[in-house]
């Protein structure tokens, strides 16, 4: 009799992604992947994703933005073998920044990258993909700054400047700097499901995922320091995210009026309140259904859509699947 080991099916293969190193790299964003995907362990313990590195050129140094180089040790063949390819922030983009285009030794470089490889950008990453042709007619983000000149480069691509990532299927875009970290941790939900993705914001000691966008960080007035917030607001709401909520509750919650506390929130959050309680109430949903197996109806009504109905519409126009599809992706993925 065969024991349970051997007849156990062998594990899967880390999926494999590759970060590809441009002159003036961005060392904080660089390291990003490695943090994020090198964190994330089946229930075995297993590593679920393998990080390499490689650079355009061939191994060797590759100068970063400070005042080190960074020692790559593969080339860009590397990327022949990658499930998913990042290209990170650099300040040396050249002919990429300025006329729109590749040089011809990354278009080389990426002319390994096999079809159907999932892209992904962080910042100013984009321009490359976008430069490439990856972005042609697909919406996308870039750091808020960038935004305006990287929509002049690139008409045919829908630019949001207001999010902090856009998962566009096998296309995925990050804004600046820490919005690499929320992608990153996005893609690993996504692949692998709650749980895994809450482990490593858990491990690497940040969120496991941010309210609002990149409207939050643009450059504003300082609200005077004595001016109440709307933190307590949105902690009443997500205890009470069951339940119908009305914008005056909110406001209610702050003492504040309606249209104090709509212009306040907007401000601290970068969305409206309204936009913002849908969006946490589609987390809401995201959890139930990938950690319970209550009905429709059920997971509607505490995550605060009321109706199955409801849920689905709302589901559909977050995620691009309804509910069923959703959960059955993510046990599929489990």
């Amino acid at each position: 009799m065969a024991s349970p080991t051997s007849s156990s099916p062998a594990p899967a293969a880390p999926h494999r992604v590759a970060v590809l190193v441009l002159d003036g790299v961005i060392p904080f964003e660089l390291g990003i992947p490695q943090r994020i995907f090198g964190r994330a362990r089946d229930a075995a313990g297993r590593p679920l994703y393998e990080v390499v590195t490689c650079a355009v050129r061939g191994p060797g140094p590759v100068r970063s933005d400070a005042d080190f180089s960074i020692l790559v040790e593969r080339g860009p063949e590397a990327l022949a073998t990658a499930d998913t390819v990042i290209v990170p922030a650099s300040y040396e983009l050249g002919p990429v920044y300025e006329e729109g285009r590749l040089t011809d030794e990354l278009a080389a470089a990426l002319a390994h990258v096999v079809p159907g490889t999932r892209m992904v950008s962080i910042c100013t990453g984009s321009w490359v993909l976008a430069a490439a042709g990856y972005l042609d007619g697909r919406p996308a983000t870039t750091h808020w700054a960038d935004a305006a000149t990287f929509q002049a480069m690139f008409p045919s691509v829908r630019v949001d400047a207001d999010v902090l990532f856009i998962d566009d299927g096998d296309v995925l875009t990050s804004a600046g700097v820490a919005a690499g970290i929320d992608l990153c941790l996005h893609i690993v939900r996504r692949d692998h499901g709650a749980a895994v993705a809450n482990d490593v914001a858990r491990r690497t000691v940040v969120p496991p995922h941010r309210d609002g966008g990149q409207a939050q960080f643009i450059q504003r007035p300082v609200p005077e320091p004595q001016l109440a917030t709307t933190t307590s607001a949105r902690a009443w709401a997500l205890a009470h995210l069951h339940e119908p909520i009305q914008l005056r509750d909110m406001a209610e919650q702050e003492s504040m009026s309606v249209r104090t506390f709509t212009r306040r929130f907007r401000e601290e959050v970068g969305v409206s309140p309204g936009q913002w309680l849908t969006q946490q109430r589609v987390e809401r949903a995201r959890h139930l259904l990938e950690s319970s197996a209550l009905s429709m109806d059920q997971v509607a009504h505490d995550a605060g859509f009321g109706t199955a109905q409801s849920l689905r519409q709302h589901v559909i126009a977050a995620l691009g699947v309804p509910p069923t599809t959703y959960r059955r992706m993510f046990r599929a993925a489990s």
